[in-house]
């Protein structure tokens, strides 16, 4: 994990993508932050990029590869899962029956996108300043 590195947001609703950016944006985030509409640019994006992303914010609910399909590919390719990068649900899809899945493949993270943007600001400000203050396998 890199701290400088791009936030990729996962998300293949144009609202949810820009809501989420605006707010990531509000929250004066010097990442670059880099914008995947589906899982699947996602995972080639990871597979081809030199830069090592600080984290990941996906969305289960998406066409074609959705976003638990896509941490399991992660956790499935040797090269994606020693990258490391924290990973995410940022997602309205809430079940204990998803988050029980999304845990037994070591998400690091899930939470419900909340409705109001305020409230979503507060939560990304949360989750940066977490990930900015830890300690991980690559960081050194």
């Amino acid at each position: 994990m890199s701290k400088t590195g791009p936030i990729l947001l996962v998300e293949d609703d144009p609202d949810d993508l820009d809501v989420i950016k605006a707010a990531l944006i509000e929250n004066k985030v010097k990442n670059d932050i880099v914008c995947l509409d589906s899982a699947s640019k996602a995972k080639e994006f990871l597979l081809t990029t030199t830069r090592q992303p600080f984290l990941i914010l996906c969305d289960i609910r998406m066409q074609g590869m959705n976003g638990l399909e896509f941490r399991d590919a992660i956790n499935e390719n040797y090269y994606l899962r020693k990258k490391s990068i924290p990973f995410i649900f940022l997602t309205a899809a809430v079940s204990q029956e998803i988050i029980d899945e999304a845990y037994d493949m070591t998400v690091q993270g899930f939470v419900e996108k909340p409705k109001q943007f305020d409230e979503l600001k507060k939560l990304l400000e949360t989750i940066l300043s977490y990930w900015a203050t830890c300690l991980h396998p690559n960081s050194f």
